[in-house]
C-alpha cells in the first residue's frame, strides 16, 4: 500500500502564494506596531489626547496609529511618538544598533 503525501494546511497553501505572503507580512507588521504602541501607552497610563499634545499632532493621528489604520506616518512623527513613550528608535547594522534621534 502506497503512503499518501502529507496534505498541506490552509495556512501552508496560502503561504505558498507570494502575493498572499507579502500582504500578510505587511499587515502583521502594522498589527505588531499598533500593539506595541497600545502596550507602551497602557504601561505609561497616557491618553490619546495627552500623547498627541506632547508630540504635536491631532489626537486622530495617535488614534489611527493605535488602531493600525495610519500607515503613512513620517519618520519624524514616529520617532517623536516612540520617544514620548520612553522608547528609542534604532537602525541595526550587522550586530550594531545605531540610535536614531531628532535634532534638538
Amino acid at each position: 500500500m502506497k503512503k499518501s503525501a502529507k496534505s498541506k494546511s490552509t495556512y501552508e497553501r496560502e503561504m505558498d502564494n507570494p502575493k498572499f505572503r507579502k500582504l500578510l507580512e505587511k499587515e502583521y507588521s502594522e498589527l505588531v506596531l499598533s500593539e506595541l504602541i497600545l502596550a507602551m501607552m497602557a504601561d505609561d497610563k497616557v491618553s490619546v489626547r495627552k500623547l498627541a499634545k506632547e508630540i504635536g499632532v491631532a489626537p486622530s493621528v495617535v488614534q489611527s496609529v493605535r488602531s493600525g489604520q495610519h500607515s503613512n506616518m513620517t519618520l519624524k512623527t514616529f520617532i517623536k511618538l516612540i520617544s514620548a513613550l520612553g522608547g528609542e528608535v534604532a537602525v541595526k547594522r550587522g550586530a550594531e544598533y545605531i540610535p536614531v534621534k531628532l535634532a534638538a
